[in-house]
């Protein structure tokens, strides 16, 4: 009787435990849903000044969305028709006030430029989603356009989180190249690769599903992305590249973490990238 009551205290005891750890289980994951969002992004509510980012010789601008709001941009014009413009769709850390090295390379060759932040950022007082920031870039190229400047002289630029966006708007505007750097297959790939015990698939909100889309992008693409990236592990980025249409090029750097490529020369792979593949040179005038 002693040993029958002992198992029957055992049976009952794990059995509670592997109730309790379910529980607990579901619980989690649950969180994760409901937080996915607040792990995903990360807004910064500063309003940079051009001044002290080293870039006064951009202007300031607002720029309003579809859906009312009104995004930070720093907005410079090419030195001359032939030049492209760059569309800057930065990450998530940071506002365009940490973007100096990147602009100051650009504008420095003569490039035009708008970078623009987020509708979670700098006071725009959007909240965050793949649809928002898609709607973003969306108004991001509207005012572009509205400078005179025609889709075939764009080129979009997408860093970390902002590569997701500027593979959608390849799709949606005959750009003239897609510039990538640190990008991912998608979001879900990512997220599944860090909260491995959870049903990502089945939970996530934001795909960013740069991979479903790639191919039909028909604009020269580049890709940067760097070996020791822990935040982006560089096998998504591979993915991305594989899936890409030509004319593609990347550049898988050895020493390229997720915050240093363009000390590593990145800056100067997409001028050389523009050079070969978008700039056309300008006409040579000849007098009568």
């Amino acid at each position: 009787m002693a040993e029958r009551s002992f198992r029957g205290y055992l049976f009952g005891t794990v059995k509670w435990l592997v109730v309790a750890g379910f529980a607990a289980y579901l619980l989690l994951v649950a969180a994760l849903y409901l937080n996915q969002r607040d792990l995903m992004y990360h807004p910064d509510r500063r309003v940079p000044d051009l001044a002290a980012a080293g870039l006064a010789d951009m202007t300031v601008h607002r720029i309003e969305t579809s859906d009312g709001y009104r995004l930070l941009a720093w907005w410079k014009p090419p030195a001359d028709s032939s030049r492209p413009t760059i569309v800057f769709f930065h990450g998530n850390a940071g506002n365009v006030g940490n973007r100096k090295r990147q602009a100051r390379q650009f504008i420095d060759a003569g490039l035009g430029l708008l970078l623009v932040t987020w509708r979670y950022n700098a006071g725009a007082g959007g909240e965050a989603s793949e649809e928002g920031l898609l709607t973003d870039g969306r108004a991001a190229l509207g005012f572009v356009g509205a400078q005179g400047i025609p889709e075939r002289r764009i080129v979009l630029h997408g860093e970390s989180l902002g590569s997701g966006v500027a593979v959608a708007m390849a799709l949606e505007h005959e750009v003239g190249g897609l510039v990538l750097v640190y990008p991912y297959s998608s979001m879900t790939d990512v997220a599944e690769d860090r909260f491995w015990f959870a049903p990502v698939r089945m939970l996530i909100q934001d795909e960013f599903d740069s991979v479903a889309r790639i191919g039909k992008v028909r604009a020269p693409i580049l890709m940067i992305h760097g070996e020791r990236d822990r935040i982006i592990p560089v096998r998504f980025a591979r993915r991305l590249y594989e899936a890409a249409p030509e004319p593609k090029e990347g550049h898988f750097l050895p020493e390229g973490n997720h915050a240093n490529l363009y000390r590593l020369g990145a800056g100067q792979l997409v001028l050389d990238f523009l050079e070969r593949r978008v700039v056309v040179a300008p006409t040579t005038m000849t007098g009568g």
